[in-house]
């Protein structure tokens, strides 16, 4: 596979100032060599010395799984009966989206970017209108496999960088293995983020049979690759089957190979013997690398003529072919015989960053903000959940559900008992959601990021944020669509969900069109019509300077700030936010970087790196004389670019 060049390759003229440069550097380098290798050392002795006994077990109960024999789904012959099995327990399939917007499916009211797949999955199942996470991806993907906030894992602080040395620490028990243990076939296709520097770390050593995707925040699309283009290392690629770099992928759409071994794992998969359990982690609709990071088959864009703005028409495409994935693996779920005893659990990991990086023109509105900020522009996700299993259905829940509640909620579902030793924070909603029994209010810290220096916290229906992100740049109403760009086919739009593929599949004749309109009317969100001026200075919210204070239910919009009004509450919710914030563990993260990442010294593919050492070398840590050179290039790099800032 053609990688991407080297940055010296692509700045040939400057190659002499560079090597005299090096003549400059490398002396200094070399009489640091003990320093360096002592920070090296101290990584490893780190991140070893405390989870040393657990890490053999784990090694010794968790092997490597041989990678299953090709096999399109199409060369096979679906059972179209429902299967006849001793098994008991529901599968269980979790449809985890990448920074898609509160508004981006068309069942919370837009009409700009039509999504009748998935609306068909809301509008038979259950559509979780208060549904939160964390705000940002690495936090959100570990609050769901281990049923804890971030403040309690070590995973609140920002998202993994892939050359910084740390992930979800080896004590925690997940998801996957509590599941696996209990029988399931476990697979994880797609995304993981949760830290890959050790071999420990990644997917299949932490309870998953089975990997197929990548191990960054996000990769391109086509050729699967992860360049840190600020950084001075080799583009690599990050597309694996189970631990082994899967090159045969390229040149292939991710959101269609991703769908692709979906349905071959659910044809191959045997539910008579196990339940399965398969994260479907999409990198959609994630930007990917930062020099080409909106992708979509032009097929998909091509529908979104009426889209203006080319960024966000490109975006309308990813979500499109993301809504057609969806409807496939309902259709192979279907075509096995599964459907019966499944759950099926749909959700974005955090609000779209509608500006600002990794921007993808998602949309929030009218939420207040953003990706990574504490409105729940950032904290409300898009969510569904769908199951015969569940007693009632089709409705609108408004209980106040976040990603901690889904492993205990799943396990109770699957008849799991889970060891009190877990210590979760979040709760079993299944028979509140199956029976849509009366919402129960919640206490949740959304964000206590010490490092950035904010919070956001609610108590029942009182919401409290106390500094923002970025210095307050995205805390306004973003992503608001202009009315004259509704999809043309707008006034089909229920016929357009009754005729979807799912709805097909799942075959509710007793869901109208009535009904869809009213489903849709209740998961719509507008603000709340107020005489009052809120930008007057009474209710003016200035979180970096003090505390603010909302009635989230009857402001969802987060316009009227009652801070000045009811001071005595503001004291009272900072008090049980300081309680959380006793109570937080040790941030796991480790921010600086380590160059032995470089995919220059792995053969071009980006993995684990704790044990990197090539052939003897100077330094105390045996680092070749290759990283040595890579090292050398990023100083030289860094100084380079502050000269021509300079000059």
């Amino acid at each position: 596979m053609h990688m991407q060049n080297h940055p010296v390759d692509r700045q040939r003229h400057f190659v002499g100032l560079y090597l005299l440069s090096l003549l400059v550097f490398l002396p200094a380098l070399l009489n640091r060599q003990n320093h360096v290798a002592a920070v090296v050392t101290a990584i490893n002795s780190e991140a070893t010395g405390t989870n040393e006994q657990q890490t053999t077990a784990q090694l010794t109960q968790q092997q490597q799984l041989p990678a299953q024999a090709e096999q399109k789904p199409s060369e096979q012959q679906p059972k179209q009966q429902q299967q006849n099995t001793n098994n008991t327990k529901p599968n269980i399939i979790i449809i985890l989206i990448d920074d898609m917007g509160f508004n981006d499916v068309s069942f919370h009211g837009s009409n700009q970017i039509l999504t009748p797949n998935i609306d068909a999955l809301a509008y038979n199942g259950i559509i979780l209108n208060r549904h939160y996470v964390p705000n940002l991806c690495t936090p959100s993907r570990a609050t769901l496999l281990t049923g804890k906030y971030p403040i309690h894992t070590g995973m609140q602080h920002s998202v993994i960088i892939n050359d910084q040395p740390w992930g979800l620490p080896l004590g925690e028990r997940l998801l996957p293995e509590i599941l696996r243990d209990a029988g399931y076939a476990t697979n994880l296709i797609g995304k993981w983020h949760l830290g890959f520097w050790r071999k420990e770390l990644t997917p299949t050593m932490r309870g998953f049979d089975h990997h197929f995707g990548y191990y960054s925040g996000y990769i391109d699309y086509y050729n699967h690759t992860m360049h840190m283009l600020d950084r001075n290392y080799s583009a690599g690629l990050d597309f694996r089957r189970d631990l082994s770099p899967w090159p045969e992928a390229d040149g292939l759409y991710a959101t269609d190979i991703f769908t692709q071994e979906a349905e071959r794992v659910i044809y191959q998969h045997d539910a008579a013997v196990k339940p399965l359990f398969l994260l479907m982690s999409h990198l959609a609709v994630h930007t990917g690398n930062e020099n080409n990071p909106m992708q979509a088959p032009e097929e998909e864009v091509e529908k979104f003529s009426h889209i203006s703005d080319a960024k966000r028409r490109t975006y309308a495409g990813m979500v499109s072919r993301l809504d057609d994935s969806v409807g496939r693996v309902m259709r192979a779920l279907s075509n096995k015989g599964m459907l019966n005893n499944s759950i099926v659990l749909l959700y974005s990991d955090n609000g779209a960053p509608t500006v600002g990086i990794h921007s993808n023109a998602g949309s929030n509105y009218p939420f207040r903000g953003q990706k990574e900020s504490p409105w729940e522009g950032g904290l409300r996700s898009a969510g569904l959940i769908w199951s015969p299993l569940l007693q009632q259905q089709s409705y609108v829940s408004n209980q106040v559900v976040h990603a901690i509640d889904w492993l205990p909620t799943l396990a109770s579902a699957a008849c799991i008992t889970l060891p009190p030793k877990l210590q979760l924070d979040g709760v079993d909603l299944w028979r509140v959601l199956s029976e849509n029994d009366t919402p129960q209010p919640r206490r949740l810290i959304h964000v206590l990021d010490e490092s950035v220096g904010y919070s956001a916290y609610t108590r029942g229906v009182l919401k409290y944020v106390n500094g923002t992100s970025f210095n307050g740049l995205y805390d306004d109403w973003l992503g608001e669509l202009p009315a004259s760009e509704e999809d043309p086919t707008t006034q089909y739009y229920v016929q357009q969900v009754l005729s979807s593929e799912v709805h097909h599949i799942l075959g509710n004749e007793a869901l109208s069109i009535e009904q869809v309109e009213s489903l849709r009317a209740q998961a719509t969100h507008r603000c709340p019509d107020n005489t009052e001026d809120y930008t007057q200075d009474v209710y003016r919210c200035e979180p970096l300077r003090e505390p603010c204070f909302f009635d989230i239910e009857k402001d969802p919009c987060e316009r009227y700030n009652l801070a000045k009004l009811y001071p005595l509450q503001v004291q009272l919710l900072a008090q049980e936010v300081e309680q959380f914030r006793q109570g937080a563990v040790e941030s796991a993260q480790r921010s600086f970087s380590d160059p032995r990442c470089d995919p220059a010294l792995h053969g071009g593919v980006w993995q684990w790196w704790d044990e990197t050492s090539a052939a003897e070398g100077q330094w105390g840590v045996r680092l070749s004389n290759a990283l040595l050179t890579t090292t050398a290039f990023n100083v030289v790099a860094i100084a380079w670019r502050g000269l021509q800032v300079e000059f």
